[in-house]
């Protein structure tokens, strides 16, 4: 259990989820737009990442409750936590993400047209569901909610850290069809997992038994893998920092995943695009931990037995016999350290686009049907991720801007789960061949982040080129 304790530690103190790059997902004129979808349409041939500084994001919040609303001062803790139980519900979650562009670069064959670009990114995402029969229980004991099953599914969360490699290429096939796809190669650091659980604990009256209440464990199937971990908190070896970095790039918990995309060209100015992004698994086979209970499980209480004090019998060992009564009906297993697969989160992206008042002066926009080059786009975007308990999804409405050739910008509204009011803002300059951008939303909360239930924050910079 300290594996899994240290490991969340360390994970939600190195961040600030849902991994949504609205901001820059179709943004013509950034690299970072065929991550999302590697069929993007793109304005430049040639693109070099500034080494771990060409792309960066964090990501983190909470779909039912905020910093502000545990915290608040107008009432005490104690009420803030009961208040919150009542409210969340077992899909209600807390997430961090963060991705770290290592490298990144790509180029146009002029003898093809297809542009081809690779890199390496680093990532930690963690998902933790409120496990809300498990909150109850634990916060409010069991005495009110006699004949009441609690379910141990409730308890269901992921982490992971990982390096990705990653070569992908996209061609515009015809007039109307732009195709992308993406190869990567994930290279896990640590990976920490329970999401299938079950079991009930349930409290009933048992008048006519030997005592008035009976405890029932049922169905009891309670799972944890982890990867990556337990040589962390070795206490006889301690594990260098170079071995962990050595493991960042070249892991013997490795996988492989696919992203693949299109953009429709219907006509001038309007496009449709979509893509599904990391179709993939990691296999974990070194360094793994496994952790598991099952079974079933029935008590009474202690039935206390009072020996003669004169004969001088000994007194019965009640603690232990129930210890060893449950050991006998459930099966504790922590030193298991079978490989087992994890999945991917699997993301998907639509959007449908506009573009309207051409620049006449800027001669044509050779990399799309059109040919012409508009000033302004407004478009949908539609986003969806798959988690352990069915789609997050989110809807994002935005109008963006280039200003002559030196400056874009673009405004987002989007529509989740966290929030009905989060307004997002890029910003994205160009000077000569060096390009830097700057993204943020939920700027409405940026008063009072403690009562946001999310935030990002995503920078970035390069060189771009263009071979005319």
């Amino acid at each position: 259990m300290k594996y899994i304790l240290g490991f969340l530690f360390l994970v939600l103190t190195y961040t600030v989820s849902a991994q949504n790059k609205q901001l820059l997902y179709n943004v013509q004129e950034l690299p970072q737009s065929l991550l999302s979808n590697p069929a993007s349409v793109i304005t430049f041939d040639k693109h070099i990442g500034i080494p771990f500084l060409s792309g960066f994001s964090v990501e983190g919040g909470s779909s039912g409750v905020s910093a502000y609303d545990l915290f608040r001062s107008d009432r005490d803790i104690n009420t803030s936590i009961d208040i919150a139980i009542a409210e969340l519900d077992s899909k209600d979650y807390f997430g961090v993400n963060q991705q770290l562009e290592i490298l990144s670069f790509g180029w146009r064959s002029r003898k093809s047209e297809v542009y081809y670009s690779g890199g390496l990114y680093h990532e930690i995402d963690a998902l933790v569901y409120f496990p809300k029969d498990i909150a109850v229980l634990a916060y409010r004991g069991n005495a009110d909610y006699i004949d009441r099953a609690f379910d141990f599914s409730d308890l269901s969360f992921t982490a992971e850290s990982l390096s990705v490699y990653h070569f992908g290429l996209q061609k515009q096939v015809n007039d109307s069809w732009q195709l992308g796809v993406r190869a990567k190669v994930y290279m896990s650091v640590a990976n920490i997992n329970s999401t299938d659980n079950t079991g009930t604990f349930v409290t009933r009256t048992t008048p006519e038994g030997p005592n008035f209440y009976s405890h029932q464990l049922r169905n009891v199937s309670l799972g944890v893998n982890t990867s990556g971990i337990a040589s962390l908190f070795e206490e006889e070896e301690s594990t260098e920092v170079n071995e962990i970095v050595s493991n960042a790039f070249l892991s013997d918990n490795a996988g492989f995943g696919l992203d693949v995309g299109f953009t429709h060209f219907i006509n001038d100015q309007w496009l449709v695009t979509g893509s599904l992004i990391d179709i993939g698994f990691v296999r974990h086979k070194a360094d793994v931990k496994n952790f598991s209970a099952r079974g079933d499980y029935e008590t009474s209480g202690i039935e206390l037995e009072f020996p003669g004090a004169i004969q001088g019998v000994e007194t019965t060992s009640y603690w232990q016999e129930l210890e060893d009564e449950f050991e006998d009906a459930v099966t504790l297993e922590d030193s298991l350290s079978s490989p087992y697969i994890s999945w991917r989160p699997l993301k998907i992206n639509g959007s449908v686009q506009y573009s309207f008042g051409e620049d006449r002066g800027e001669g044509c926009n050779c990399r799309s049907k059109s040919k012409r080059i508009y000033k302004n786009r407004v478009g949908a975007h539609l986003y969806s991720i798959k988690r352990p308990r069915g789609f997050q999804t989110a809807l994002t409405g935005y109008y963006e801007k280039q200003w002559g050739n030196k400056l874009l910008s673009r405004v987002t509204y989007t529509y989740d789960k966290r929030s009905s009011k989060n307004i997002g803002l890029l910003m994205s300059a160009k000077i000569d061949k060096f390009n830097l951008y700057l993204a943020a939303d939920n700027l409405l909360e940026y008063s009072n982040l403690a009562k946001a239930r999310g935030a990002s924050l995503q920078l970035g910079m390069q060189l771009v080129f263009n071979n005319k």
